[in-house]
């Protein structure tokens, strides 16, 4: 049970109400942890506004969905996993692909490399070394490549935090276990 009060589409006004017609319109419906963050209008559309701007960036979709679920799975959030393996499946991410992923591992060598980089970001609080970033250069990714993946493994520790303190409900098909 959600511990902040839960902004429903109907209750919702001002900012929050505005932001929420526009999530509707991009993805059919309000899901729970938006209206966790409609609490706060600033803080949801911090949230929008950085997914948006990121989805303008070189990441793919696949790419950045992958960041996604292997900063998740090592923050332990359940409603994370269960959104970005579905999310994942709408833009491609196959299902075996994901769950490697979760693992620290993919089958996809530029994807491998791209994990091992979001994990070494997260473990080491940003500080990685020269062969970290030499590495995902390498691998093809360039330097505005590799700021958006700080950006989304920024924006996946801002919602798996959330979750973790809303204890946000579950409202996609859960994660299938590792």
């Amino acid at each position: 049970m959600p511990r902040l009060h839960v902004v429903e589409p109907n209750e919702a006004t001002g900012k929050t109400a505005e932001l929420y017609t526009g999530v509707e319109k991009e993805i059919g419906k309000v899901i729970n942890i938006f209206k966790g963050m409609g609490n706060s209008p600033a803080a949801l559309n911090a949230y929008l506004s950085l997914g948006r701007a990121l989805g303008e960036g070189e990441l793919t979709a696949v790419e950045r969905e992958v960041i996604a679920l292997a900063i998740s799975e090592k923050n332990e959030c359940h409603y994370c996993l269960a959104a970005h393996t579905a999310i994942g499946a709408g833009v491609g991410l196959i299902a075996e692909e994901a769950l490697k992923v979760r693992k620290g591992e993919a089958t996809d060598p530029k994807h491998e490399v791209l994990v091992d980089f979001v994990l070494a970001i997260q473990e080491d609080k940003g500080f990685v070394s020269d062969a970290d970033i030499g590495t995902v250069r390498t691998a093809g990714y360039s330097d505005g490549a590799i700021a958006e993946a700080v950006g989304v493994v920024a924006q996946t520790i801002f919602t798996n935090f959330f979750n973790h303190v809303n204890e946000t409900e579950i409202d996609f098909p859960i994660a299938p276990p590792l």
